[in-house]
């Protein structure tokens, strides 16, 4: 039997807030790879109208948006912080939102949950989904 991880603090209402209030959302972990599910999400948003701004170690240009090395590098404000990394690298995720001061709505994907950095990232007024896909959400909320 599959043992399916918890979803946590999150509504579809919630969601649908979420992504009406926010207009720019870093994609942490975005691949170049058109393959990888970083990718077509972050293609997703941007189709949908968003300022998708990739956040990628190696990368230059994704999708043809200016690749960040780190969320504290973007100069622009983010609204939203959507992260397809591991559960242990989210705290090092929420501490950047944190610092930046401008994130209202950090987000992780699929099966990456780190309720320890959520609850930090709640307690500095930064609300918060898991084990969610944006695409998927969004999707299922606006009929896309």
């Amino acid at each position: 039997m599959e043992c399916e991880l918890p979803r946590v603090n999150s509504n579809q209402e919630e969601m649908k807030q979420y992504f009406e209030a926010c207009q720019t959302i870093a994609v942490i972990g975005c691949s170049p790879k058109p393959e990888k599910a970083s990718n077509r999400v972050a293609k997703y948003l941007l189709e949908v109208g968003y300022n998708m701004i990739p956040v990628y170690p190696k990368g230059e240009e994704i999708l043809g948006q200016k690749a960040y090395k780190s969320l504290l590098e973007i100069e622009e404000t983010v609204d939203m912080v959507v992260v397809f990394r591991k559960p242990e690298v989210v705290t090092a995720v929420a501490d950047a939102c944190i610092k930046r001061g401008d994130v209202k709505v950090l987000w992780t994907q699929l099966e990456i949950i780190n309720n320890e950095a959520a609850q930090k990232a709640k307690d500095n007024g930064i609300d918060v989904v898991q084990n969610y896909c944006a695409m998927v959400e969004h999707k299922a909320i606006f009929n896309q």
